[in-house]
């Protein structure tokens, strides 16, 4: 600062010493000489090219991601990531009010399955309907179909594929246990609510207007959309289902979870079982 008035009062042609300008704003001159020593960080080659490698070919990780796939120290992925200018700004969250939500959770696997639906654009086939089916403890991704119908048929699919995954066959569950969904016509209708209740599982439907409240399958959904189907232009349903299996198999086996102490979510299972 104190080097600056002095050269714009130079250029309008008085010469003021620095100690005298010192004295009129009672400033130290110790801090007007000072210059830092420290050296500018420097990122080590070895360290960066993996994981600049990696954003690359997936630009949605996160650090903490990069650093559970790559098993490098997450802060010292972070402060590569600052360093070198990788870090994306985080969205302002602001204050939404919203009624009490009860919360899409549970303290051991099978407990609390939640189901919902969403549309990715199929190419030539125009858009297509996924149902997805998650373990609320585990984070497993244990069912989904991919179809041009948005219908009962396309949810109690990915259902099925799911009670196949977790027990091996189909058929009524000895214990049963809680599937979350919204309150929307697929799942309310009589062909799924009977399918349902023939398996032994109980409906828990949100409240209506609430999806916050089946929050962990709209996350997952969210995630599958970030880091799967806008990074891909289908060229048709078959294109699509191929893709989105692959990406489905990493996120269950490959990609570490924070909520699940960056385990994968079939860790969390073999763990908890």
């Amino acid at each position: 600062m104190i080097e600056a008035i002095r050269q714009g009062l130079k250029d309008d042609g008085f010469e003021v010493s620095v100690s005298k300008l010192c004295q009129w704003f009672d400033v130290p001159r110790r801090t007007v000489y000072y210059r830092s020593t420290k050296a500018a960080p420097k990122v080590k080659p070895e360290l960066a090219t993996p994981i600049k490698a990696l954003i690359e070919a997936e630009p949605s990780f996160g650090y903490r991601t990069v650093a559970g796939l790559l098993d490098m120290n997450k802060n010292t992925v972070q402060r590569i990531f600052q360093l070198m200018g990788w870090q994306v700004r985080k969205r302002a969250v602001g204050c939404r009010p919203r009624i009490q939500a009860l919360p899409s959770v549970a303290k051991s696997p099978d407990e609390r399955w939640a189901t919902d639906l969403c549309r990715i654009w199929g190419g030539r086939d125009g858009w297509l309907t996924l149902a997805l089916v998650i373990d609320c403890y585990t984070r497993q991704l244990l069912g989904w179909q991919l179809s041009r119908s948005g219908k009962a048929n396309t949810a109690s699919a990915a259902l099925e594929q799911a009670l196949i995954t977790r027990y091996g066959t189909l058929g009524r569950v000895h214990t049963p246990f809680l599937l979350r969904s919204d309150n929307g016509l697929v799942f309310t209708s009589r062909h799924y609510t009977q399918l349902v209740r023939s398996y032994g599982l109980k409906q828990e439907f949100i409240t209506p207007h609430c999806p916050q409240q089946n929050g962990m399958v709209e996350r997952v959904i969210r995630t599958l959309k970030e880091q799967c189907a806008h990074r891909h232009r289908f060229e048709s349903q078959q294109h699509a289902s191929r893709v989105i299996g692959d990406w489905i198999q990493f996120y269950n086996h490959r990609r570490p979870h924070q909520a699940l102490g960056m385990k994968t979510p079939a860790e969390a299972y073999a763990l908890a079982a």
